[in-house]
């Protein structure tokens, strides 16, 4: 990810994480924010003008990159998540790692149309159909990291150990592919993958179901070790819970506790059903949520308690999870009126702090500390909403910060830079040409 060496971006409206203010000069250098002026009225000569509300970068902090191509597909008739699953197997088994970067650098593409300037890609199709390992054992997680590169955002590549079908039952058919066969062999493959500029390396536990509970701590220690992000489903669904009470006698909250698994740099993916004792572990060791509304809602999971792990210690972020839309602004707006729905009340989180949730808190749960916000020594990795689209005008700019929750869409993206250059302008990609052919491309090829 190069990045121009000195250059000015004159803001419009800039939400400095606290309140908007009119006219702001943000001077980058080498990739990073090196001064933000405000009280500029007027664009400095030879500045990028940005028109609009400028944001700090999203972070997309859960994907399933080929969940894309689900998309649509899977609302026909009924069902549950187990049934969705077995769809989404019948993808998986098509993906190589040619076919995946296609599809992947469509789909992150699409997320940089977003505001999406990071994402932590959830990934588990390590192998090929069958088990076998490619002769670049992590050929299709380069193949992430690549797709990446190309839509020109940032990844944290969260390798995901997946090693049982269920507490202690083998791999099936579609979930060979998935396995390394132990923790130990995961964790030696994962060891390979190099860190780069726009790509950092995570780790992550499938699920409770997915690794047997005497493997757990190799995995939390591999990351551990590192100081990298480690993330889990938890609790997604009830049925997961039963069968962990079933197996281990306790919920999957505790199991990880008990196991090393939870601390401040892991964050559990959906939370959803938990018990009392579950939120306060949780909030204890500072383990962070990543809240998934639209998909949550897709799926039929259920609404996790955010604001009481919230309360209780535990940083939110927000991701798109299965892509049933792309669409981190649906995702913070979603959280909190769903909320609302659940409780009949109104107002649990501020706008400025869902805008955190979906920028600075997804960016550290991605290991981007230095990422996520509008000020000296950030990344340079910013993104401008339209505050005149037949959504967002009217409101006054001072309420930017609403406008953009509550009534603007991943459609009023003007622009995207990250690392100080432009990979969104004026709502077209400047990297991937044409992106709903690049998206109608590879989801195609999946069917053929």
């Amino acid at each position: 990810m190069t990045a121009p060496p000195t250059r000015t971006y004159w803001l419009e409206h800039a939400w400095l994480g606290t309140h908007v203010e009119p006219g702001a000069a943000v001077e980058v250098a080498d990739g990073r924010i090196a001064a933000v002026r405000t009280d500029v009225p007027t664009p400095p000569p030879g500045a990028e003008i940005l028109r609009g509300l400028t944001l700090p970068g999203l972070a997309n902090a859960h994907s399933h990159a080929f969940h894309r191509a689900l998309r649509s597909t899977v609302q026909v008739g009924s069902g549950t998540f187990w049934t969705w699953r077995e769809v989404m197997y019948s993808v998986a088994d098509k993906l190589t790692p040619e076919n995946y970067h296609a599809l992947a650098r469509a789909v992150y593409a699409e997320m940089a149309l977003a505001g999406v300037t990071a994402v932590g890609e959830f990934h588990y199709l390590h192998h090929a159909p069958g088990g076998t390992p490619y002769g670049d054992p992590n050929a299709m997680g380069e193949a992430l990291v690549a797709a990446a590169a190309d839509a020109g955002i940032r990844i944290t590549l969260l390798d995901t150990a997946y090693l049982s079908s269920g507490f202690g039952e083998a791999p099936d058919t579609h979930q060979l592919r998935f396995s390394d066969g132990s923790a130990e062999a995961w964790a030696e493959r994962c060891s390979l993958l190099k860190e780069r500029d726009h790509a950092r390396i995570g780790a992550a536990v499938h699920s409770v179901r997915a690794v047997p509970a005497g493997q757990l701590a190799t995995v939390a220690r591999w990351a551990q070790e590192r100081r990298a992000p480690l993330h889990v489903h938890l609790s997604e669904q009830t049925a997961e819970n039963d069968a962990c009470q079933a197996a281990h006698g306790c919920t999957p909250t505790r199991l990880l506790a008990d196991h090393g698994v939870l601390g401040p740099r892991t964050t559990g993916v959906h939370n959803t059903h938990l018990t009392d004792e579950d939120i306060a572990l949780i909030g204890g060791f500072g383990t962070g949520t990543c809240m998934c509304p639209t998909t949550e809602r897709d799926l039929a999971d259920g609404i996790g308690p955010a604001v009481a792990l919230q309360r209780a210690g535990s940083p939110l972020c927000l991701g798109s999870d299965s892509h049933a839309v792309i669409d981190l602004l649906e995702e913070a707006r979603a959280m909190e009126l769903d909320e609302r729905l659940r409780t009949r009340s109104r107002g649990h989180w501020t706008a400025a702090a869902l805008l955190r949730a979906a920028s600075a808190d997804g960016h550290a749960a991605l290991g981007w500390q230095d990422a996520g916000r509008l000020e000296a020594g950030a990344l340079a990795d910013f993104t401008t909403i339209a505050l005149d689209s037949v959504r967002t005008v009217g409101p006054p700019p001072r309420l930017g910060a609403e406008t953009a929750v509550f009534a603007a869409s991943a459609a009023d993206v003007r622009h995207t830079v990250v690392a100080g250059r432009h990979v969104v302008r004026d709502g077209a990609h400047v990297l991937v040409p044409d992106v709903p052919a690049a998206l109608a491309g590879a989801v195609e090829a999946l069917r053929a």
